[in-house]
């Protein structure tokens, strides 16, 4: 008998409640479902000794959750078909591809071909993007503020308080696809698989994380000033802040080298990595 794997992320969303894991066990009625810790699954077992050809994988939890199964299991050939629920915070992933938080979408098309991006000396795949500037601060803050208390971090204030006074803009130097370009006052500087992070913000709009190419976007907001930047940052929401042509440019390659000319945190699919001075993207593992 075929066996459904319900791959849960304890930390995600506030916790794996027993709210949620009844819902779970609703969607797959009937089912011969075995739930999983994503925490503590040995994943080479799991692979090779405990997944059987008919079964189903079914990944709970949010954008932090697919990042970590990616990176985990980056050795092993997945065949059987995987599933994503999201119940985590931001679920950019989620609302990049269309799908909703009531149904588990089918998501092998989206785990083949991924980037990664080096950091520090280390290798990291992602499904998202990648947050350098106000983003990666926000996301740092944002950590701070889950160790001190269960309430919601609430990232769209943060953004505001670093704009205003916290966050102090870079100076940058951004190469895509071997041509080299120098940016003073970076307040953002992503590169991304697909739209959306941060919640729903579109910084990438056009970007399609499975146009043929493969080409990454990435996105150099620079030059603007505290109070003009507080005007325009709303209309990154709705991927309405490239019309501030002046401020904000985008370019699409393959390979990605952003440099700030002093320490910042960034951030991988909402994971936070502190005083990274430098990241480089490439657009497949290939």
């Amino acid at each position: 008998m075929s066996r459904h794997y319900i791959l849960y992320n304890p930390l995600a969303g506030g916790g794996f409640s027993s709210e949620k894991e009844k819902k779970v066990k609703k969607l797959f009625l009937g089912k011969d479902n075995e739930f999983l810790d994503i925490t503590e699954i040995n994943y080479s077992d799991f692979f090779e000794n405990k997944l059987m050809p008919d079964d189903t994988i079914v990944l709970v939890g949010g954008d932090g959750t697919l990042n970590r199964f990616i990176n985990d299991t980056v050795e092993f050939e997945k065949t059987n078909p995987i599933f994503y629920l999201a119940f985590g915070t931001g679920n950019d992933f989620m609302y990049d591809i269309g799908a909703d938080s009531e149904t588990p979408v089918q998501i092998n098309k989206y785990l083949k071909n991924l980037p990664y991006v080096i950091v520090n000396d280390k290798k990291y795949f992602f499904i998202n993007g990648i947050g350098y500037g106000i983003d990666g601060y926000c996301c740092e803050e944002g950590d701070e503020l889950r160790l001190k208390s269960t309430k919601p971090v609430n990232y769209t204030a943060i953004a505001i308080k670093g704009l205003l006074y916290k966050f102090k803009p870079l100076n940058a130097t951004v190469t895509v696809d071997n041509i080299k370009r120098s940016f003073n006052k970076v307040w953002l500087a992503p590169t991304m698989k697909g739209r959306c992070y941060g919640g729903g913000m579109k910084p990438t709009p056009n970007q399609d994380r499975l146009n043929s190419e493969q080409t990454l976007s990435t996105l150099i907001w620079h030059d603007s000033g505290k109070m003009r930047t507080l005007m325009a940052f709303p209309s990154i929401f709705e991927g309405g802040h490239l019309k501030y042509k002046n401020m904000c440019e985008l370019f699409t390659g393959k390979h990605v080298v952003v440099e700030f000319d002093r320490p910042c945190a960034l951030q991988i699919d909402g994971e936070t990595i502190r005083n990274v001075t430098k990241y480089e993207a490439f657009a497949t593992n290939d």
